[in-house]
């Protein structure tokens, strides 16, 4: 919240308070250690793409001559730039703390983290052999010299920056990129029942004698650097390109972006920081940072386990579905009757099942689908592609702007393309952001519709960390008004009327507004009122301001919110009816969930769409109602489970500090109640 406004938190403040709270779970001496660091890593990775982003775009605004501040929460953007800057240092000092906190308890648990200089004899040879044939091969070393340009440095990227004091009395400065090909930690042979770990970076420092040996140098220093580049696409307006190559060439630019942060080791010296900071064009309107010895903290989301999985939080084994069996036919199933599937906790491989048994039905005509982000290897794709080796139609709508995958979405599309599915690449001024399936199926003389609408990506791999909701259905009312979404693609110049879905760009405000202004009747009428929400993000004024106007109506609301949180709650005479809390645990929390209270006939929706703008605004997004009275029961249980929460659950309000919400009830950890709640329905 800023002196020039006390109605909204501004956004990017608050993503940074949000990124303090993954920073908590690093603290939380609950958590298993190897879990903490990991906590540590997703922060760093968290950081990286909101510099190349978030910062990145009030950057730009700023360098436009414009303020910014009605955009930006009533904070210009110069001194929103310096407010970034000042927390953010204050995090990575924080994060720095937990650090060293963590290394002193995993020495304790007999895992030593070890420098070049801790190197003992009995660890040369492997360090040596191991320098030889993993990371001399792999190395990119930079001669810096006055008189030739310094090439382009790699985007968020790790560095040494290396001085040599020579003999005849002159500096000679170098630079060596850490790879991301070469593995970061390096596993040392056990001694004695104790582990030891040593950074790929220390390895490369006790070797510099090897890699300079041409150098008449008397001594040798070196200091990691990173710089973090714009990460927004600038798209050509080439008309003879194709959308796929303009996409393409936009990520390769990408990483000769503008440098808009620049964190170094707060031990180099100055003359090597001042040399650095003018070769590289990097100036006072950019993030200059100081950190530790190591950065791209975000390797450690792949700290090694060890087999310690005493250092670990449990695994899982995701459940099956009450009454929908994976052995059985999944069609005559959804025929009688919705099921909701909830990720992590029931297993990712129904919507799998679904696709593979289309695949192979002759009965199947079509299938359509949209995908934002696809798993690395993806029994998704593999599934489009066997249904169109087998004669199926398959269309695809395949969003080739989702943020930092766009070069896996580019090779996917291309494969699909070869295999003859059709594809859409969203379509202009749109992000395709709807997570929907539906298949067309020869039953009789008819076609009849199946399909699944999602909360998120159909991922294998994030499902196994990430919570989202999928519908299964063959309600033809659902589906009818999900084919019209695909029709949309088809033809978008067409603006289609929904019965039952609530999309965007078109209808989400206005749908949205409609139900509030229902709550705030009926509390105006003595009728019971009340919102429940659940999200990842509020960042739309509009939106605010409506839970505004219905929390001074007398409308109570309950709102669980993952990340950003532009609404300040509990504010007496606009919003004291809104309580706002935020999760952060073991899954990342990723569900979208709208319930509103109709007078104890609860409307409730699952949804892609957060309340920002973007996604009411300039996306194609879908909320799908729930009319099966069992899995509304279901939701209804789901929240309360995430309402009731007083372990990993934290207080947002006006001041913005994480409090972690206690109280003298029963410890309730949402996460994991949630999965012992369909335990017990197996």
């Amino acid at each position: 919240m800023t002196k020039e406004n006390n109605t909204y938190i501004n956004r990017e403040l608050s993503w940074l308070q949000f990124n303090a709270r993954v920073l908590q779970e690093a603290a939380d001496e609950t958590v298993p250690l190897i879990e903490r660091l990991r906590f540590l890593g997703i922060f760093s990775n968290n950081l990286d793409e909101f510099f190349k982003v978030r910062y990145a775009t009030v950057k730009r605004i700023d360098e436009a001559g414009k303020g910014g501040k009605s955009a930006l929460g009533g904070i210009k953007a110069s001194d929103l730039l310096n407010k970034i800057t000042e927390v953010v240092i204050r995090h990575q000092s924080e994060s720095l703390k937990i650090l060293n906190t963590i290394e002193e308890e995993l020495e304790k648990e007999n895992i030593h983290i070890i420098n070049e200089t801790e190197i003992n004899p009995n660890r040369q040879s492997f360090i040596k052999d191991y320098f030889l044939k993993k990371v001399s091969p792999a190395l990119v070393t930079i001669i810096l010299n006055d008189a030739i340009e310094l090439p382009v440095l790699k985007d968020t990227t790790a560095y040494l920056a290396i001085k040599m004091e020579l003999l005849n009395g002159k500096n000679q400065f170098a630079l060596i990129e850490i790879s991301r090909q070469m593995e970061r930690f390096v596993v040392l042979p056990n001694e004695n029942g104790t582990d030891y770990i040593i950074m790929v970076d220390d390895v490369i420092r006790y070797c510099l004698n090897d890699i300079f040996s041409i150098f008449n140098y008397k001594s040798i220093s070196s200091h990691m650097v990173k710089i973090t580049r714009d990460g927004e696409l600038d798209f050509d307006s080439d008309l003879s390109k194709s959308f796929i190559k303009k996409i393409s060439d936009s990520v390769k630019h990408r990483q000769v972006g503008e440098p808009i942060r620049f964190v170094y080791d707060n031990t180099i010296d100055l003359e090597t920081l001042e040399y650095l900071l003018n070769k590289m064009g990097i100036d006072s309107k950019d993030s200059i940072i100081p950190g530790g010895r190591y950065h791209n903290r975000r390797d450690y989301m792949s700290f090694p386990s060890l087999g310690r999985q005493d250092l670990l939080y449990d695994k899982i084994t995701p459940l099956s579905i009450k009454g929908l069996s994976l052995e059985n036919n999944i069609f005559n199933a959804i025929a009688d009757k919705d099921y909701l599937l909830y990720t992590p906790y029931h297993t990712f491989s129904y919507i799998v099942k679904f696709l593979r048994e289309a695949a192979l039905d002759p009965s199947v005509k079509t299938i359509k689908i949209t995908i934002y982000r696809l798993a690395q290897i993806s029994h998704v794709a593999s599934s489009l592609i066997n249904a169109a080796k087998n004669g199926k139609k398959v269309t695809v709508s395949i969003e080739l702007r989702a943020r930092f995958d766009e070069q896996a979405n580019i090779d996917y599309a291309e494969q699909m393309q070869a295999e003859g599915i059709k594809l859409h690449f969203g379509i202009e001024g749109l992000k395709v952001h709807s997570k929907m399936c539906i298949i067309e199926r020869l039953e009789g003389k008819s076609l009849k519709r199946y399909g699944f609408i999602s909360t998120g990506n159909f991922n294998e791999s994030t499902a196994k960390i990430y919570t989202d909701f999928t519908l299964f259905t063959a309600n033809h009312k659902i589906l009818k008004d999900i084919n019209k979404v695909f029709n949309f693609f088809e033809i978008n110049y067409k603006i289609y009327r929904y019965k039952h879905i609530i999309t965007s760009p078109h209808y989400t405000k206005t749908k949205l507004f409609a139900l509030i202004d229902n709550e705030i009747a009926n509390i105006r009428q003595g009728k019971p009122a009340y919102i429940k929400l659940k999200m990842n993000s509020i960042s739309s004024y509009k939106m605010v301001d409506k839970l505004y106007e219905a929390s001074r109506a007398g409308v109570k609301i309950q709102m669980i919110v993952r990340g950003i949180c532009c609404l300040i709650p509990g504010i007496k005479g606009m919003s004291e009816n809104i309580e706002v809390i935020s999760i952060i645990d073991k899954f990342l929390e990723h569900t979208r969930l709208y319930i509103f209270g109709n007078n104890n006939d609860p409307r409730i929706y699952i949804s892609s769409a957060d309340w920002m703008t973007r996604n009411i605004e300039n996306r194609v997004e879908v909320s799908c109602p729930i009319y099966d009275n069992n899995i509304k029961k279901e939701l209804l249980d789901i929240f309360d489970i995430c309402w009731n929460d007083n372990t990993k659950a934290r207080i947002l309000n006006a001041e913005q500090d994480n409090s972690y919400r206690r109280n003298n009830k029963d410890k309730v950890r949402a996460q994991f109640k949630t999965y012992n709640y369909y335990l017990e329905q197996q």
